[in-house]
């Protein structure tokens, strides 16, 4: 039985103040863990404070860390960092880090192995573009995407692992993938991973739709039976709404 996992990713969204007045409002108030994961990746100035005030039911988690252990990286955070200040999640391969910031596919698989060295639970996201989806390329290139990802790890580790199908023409546009073609995705994924691994890895291991999620279409997405959460970009702002949110997964 897998644990249904909601993560809200605030990218660059809020500020001190603004964050710690979500926290308290939500965190007395979401379901045991053990029913349902409830995180926020939050900006990485934030992360001490929110994780310091997270209470039982709520966990704290990373946008992104470099796949290095230390180094002359200006600007950015190692895992060992988050760790040192509790943070439990970390969001890899984000398709904005793919477009804006060069991620590739090798660098991405790096921040996995990185991120398990250092016992972080990596969300992994995959994805394609409109233009592929509408040339018919979709599972060559989340195949692909999966395949780099996972390169060299144990299935262990993939069995542990949350893989976020994000289709990239659905993020903050207002569409949203119909929750047929959510399924579709985040069951090839699991397939691909069956093949990759073997079946009880593919089983154990939880995949989240993500693009333009909300209120209005969480309980569908929710139904399906290879979706086990959703990664939530702006609807995760509000904290009435997210706790909402997190409340479907129970259904």
């Amino acid at each position: 039985m897998r644990i249904p996992i909601i993560a809200g990713n605030w990218k660059m969204f809020k500020d001190r103040d603004e964050a710690l007045k979500f926290i308290y409002v939500v965190t007395d108030r979401l379901p045991l863990k053990d029913k349902v994961e409830s995180v926020i990746c939050a900006p990485s100035v934030f992360l001490r404070s929110l994780v310091k005030r997270q209470g039982e039911q709520l966990r704290i988690g990373a946008q992104n860390m470099h796949f290095a252990d230390q180094g002359a990286y200006t600007g950015e955070i190692s895992a060992d960092m988050l760790k040192s200040i509790n943070v439990e999640y970390v969001i890899i391969g984000h398709s904005e880090r793919r477009a804006m910031f060069n991620e590739t596919d090798e660098s991405v698989n790096k921040k996995l192995h990185q991120a398990f060295k250092n016992d972080l639970n990596p969300i992994l996201c995959v994805g394609e573009s409109l233009e592929v989806r509408e040339s018919g390329k979709t599972e060559e290139l989340v195949g692909r995407q999966v395949e780099l990802a996972l390169e060299g790890l144990e299935k262990t580790k993939v069995s542990k692992l949350i893989i976020a199908y994000e289709p990239i023409w659905a993020i903050g546009t207002g569409k949203t993938a119909t929750s047929e073609q959510a399924e579709e995705m985040c069951k090839f994924i699991r397939n691909k991973v069956r093949n990759l691994y073997d079946e009880k890895t593919a089983d154990k291991m939880r995949i989240q739709y993500g693009g333009s999620v909300k209120l209005s279409n969480i309980d569908e997405l929710m139904n399906m039976p290879n979706i086990d959460g959703a990664l939530i970009g702006g609807a995760s702002l509000n904290p009435e709404d997210f706790i909402k949110l997190v409340e479907a997964a129970l259904k």
